[in-house]
């Protein structure tokens, strides 16, 4: 098989390959017993989302509002809704969220005059507040630099072009420390 074809392959398989992966790494939950019906909902909702935020920034570049902006909202709801904490603090921890990856976005393009971060990894990062809350941002952050890090390694030893202006969505980056977040709790 030649080489475009088999990156196609790999490229239209993506929502299979990610729902397999973020499925897998939900069975491990399960293990402690099954958590109430409305977390497991959540869950699917969740993790749904999230698949398909991935699969659209890996094919776009771009993570649409229609997907991450309910993904905010519904994180102080589910707070109210299942009494997890203060839906303010859930608010507060979303606006938390978008001001960090905003400003490291605006302070990327002082520095090299080019994005280098797009809003809408901020508003997918803000979603990651409003549904873990503040103390668990660190930890999705830590997650998904450390996997984009071993992705540009993957890349190198594979000898891909990549240099200084090389694209790479951080959205599916983003998207699995948030699910390992939620599955798994903040890094301690």
């Amino acid at each position: 098989m030649n080489k475009p074809l088999l990156a196609a392959s790999v490229f239209n398989a993506a929502p299979i390959l990610l729902s397999g992966v973020y499925t897998l790494l939900a069975v491990g939950i399960l293990r402690d017993g099954a958590p109430p019906i409305s977390v497991l909902i959540a869950s699917a909702v969740l993790g749904c989302a999230l698949v398909a935020l991935s699969v659209i920034d890996l094919r776009t570049m771009r993570l649409p509002d229609a997907l991450t902006l309910p993904l905010i909202a519904a994180g102080p709801l589910l707070a109210f809704a299942l009494d997890w904490g203060s839906p303010l603090w859930h608010a507060g921890s979303a606006a938390a969220g978008f001001l960090a990856l905003f400003a490291l976005a605006r302070g990327y393009r002082a520095l090299r005059g080019r994005a280098g971060l797009g809003l809408g990894d901020a508003k997918l990062f803000a979603a990651a507040g409003a549904w873990l809350g503040l103390e668990a941002l660190p930890s999705v952050l830590l997650w998904a630099t450390g996997m984009a890090l071993l992705s540009v390694l993957l890349m190198l030893i594979l000898k891909k072009p990549l240099d200084g202006s090389s694209r790479i969505a951080f959205g599916p980056f983003l998207s699995l420390g948030f699910w390992l977040v939620w599955l798994y709790g903040p890094i301690s």
